[in-house]
């Protein structure tokens, strides 16, 4: 249970607030690079911690995001020309380039030194691993850019979708970082299937602090000679790894890899979920087949998205939740996995109120993050890193699970599988 003044320093992240100024310490998702997929093509509305900005792709194919409010008269720049290396503003042609920097003023007299004088606020970018990243904090405090394992194969080996969550970002990541619902919402085959995880509802969570947050460990029996055990990370301030190399329903995956979120928070009411795939290996390719089949499975394809990264199934339809299915195959009646965690998260309002919650040994590693997030915003308000902004402390962690001997030790038997291999 936290306190009042906890959850609200936890939960709001717009300028002037604790946990906002903690966030902006740290290179943040803004966009997918394919929201931006040619140079001086149309700009997009990005907002980021309760501010509105616009990011476009310049003549160079750079990346630029800028405050979407012109400097003249507060215009939004969202409808501004891309042009020629900067976004102007079709109010009256004040343009900018990537950096905020003014360029041309055609409404002022040809002599006139007031364009030297005015710029836009910008933010620098970061293009990699299939998204586009901003920093939005102090300038002499930018941390080095983010290098986490997931980025690094060839777009061959790697997918990442995006979806809009209406919830504060906090109880999002909480959902994702809770190893114990998968047990009962996501348990799919009610009606005799082996659905592995719910033979053992109360997994052991084993949470080991870190130089970036924390390694934590889910261990389930799944009969007397067989454990399934599964090591994750969670990367400060938003980002979960999670081994992925067993399939949901028992037995390999189809392709064997690491997946993970980032919850990246929108405003305080509404978040984006960044969501990852990283093949284990180079003979482990994600086709565009592959990474359908999975988005489908978890209610993310093609045909269940909306405009605006929305989904179909939402609180407007109830998830559009089938009371027979519910009854008969599946613990929820909502098809989509993480269609199943969206009608929970949201459904809990905009801001829980955590005052109210009665925590047990299961929500270990729930309660380790706030402990973070809290020493986190401490750390900034004492002039110190937070952690997880030096990429030096998890470029080389990885994520993985399997199926051991019940009783044996993970740390031996997965020694090498917890290392990065790309």
């Amino acid at each position: 249970m936290l306190s009042a003044a906890e959850n609200e320093r936890l939960t709001r992240v717009g300028p002037g607030t604790r946990m906002g100024a903690m966030l902006r310490r740290y290179w943040m998702p803004a966009c997918l690079a394919e929201e931006l997929p040619v140079a001086d093509g149309a700009p997009v509305r990005v907002r980021l911690l309760g501010e509105n900005l616009v990011a476009f792709r310049d003549t160079n194919g750079d990346v630029g995001i800028v405050e979407d409010a012109c400097p003249h008269r507060r215009a939004p720049m969202f409808f501004g020309r891309n042009e020629a290396c900067g976004l102007r503003c079709v109010y009256h042609g004040w343009k900018f380039d990537r950096h905020g920097t003014c360029t041309d003023m055609p409404s002022e007299p040809p002599d006139s030194l007031f364009k030297t004088k005015v710029k836009i606020t910008a933010y620098p970018t970061h293009e990699a691993g299939g998204l586009i990243w901003t920093y939005m904090g102090a300038p002499e405090q930018q941390p080095p850019v983010p290098d986490y394992e997931w980025m690094r194969p060839p777009a061959t080996h790697r997918y990442i979708s995006k979806t809009f969550e209406g919830c504060n970002y906090l109880q999002a990541m909480e959902g994702g970082l809770d190893t114990a619902h998968s047990s009962f919402v996501h348990n799919e085959t009610i009606d005799g299937g082996a659905w592995f995880r719910s033979k053992d509802g109360a997994p052991r969570i084993d949470v080991e602090k870190t130089g970036y947050g924390y390694t934590y460990v889910s261990t389930r029996t799944i009969d007397a000679e067989t454990d399934y055990v599964r090591v994750y990370h969670y990367i400060m301030p938003f980002t979960q790894l999670r081994g992925a190399v067993q399939s949901f329903f028992g037995g390999r995956s189809e392709v064997p890899k690491i997946d993970g979120h980032l919850w990246v928070p929108i405003d305080d009411e509404t978040s984006y979920v960044y969501n990852f795939m990283c093949a284990y290996d180079e003979s482990a390719v994600i086709t565009p087949e592959i990474a359908e089949r999975f988005e489908t499975l978890l209610g993310r394809g093609k045909d269940d998205v909306l405009a605006g990264y929305k989904l179909k199934r939402n609180p407007s339809n109830d998830y559009l939740i089938d009371r027979e299915m519910q009854r008969t195959k599946t613990f929820s009646g909502i098809v989509g996995i993480n269609t199943q965690d969206f009608a929970l998260q949201e459904g809990m309002g905009s801001i829980v109120d955590r005052t109210q919650e009665h925590l047990g040994t299961s929500d270990r590693a729930i309660i380790a993050m706030r402990q973070l997030m809290l020493e986190g915003t401490h750390d900034v308000e004492a002039g110190r890193a937070p952690k997880g902004t030096d990429p030096n402390t998890y470029r080389n962690v990885r994520a993985y699970d399997d199926f051991v001997p019940h009783g044996a030790d993970w740390r031996t038997r997965f020694a090498d599988e917890v290392l990065a291999k790309w």
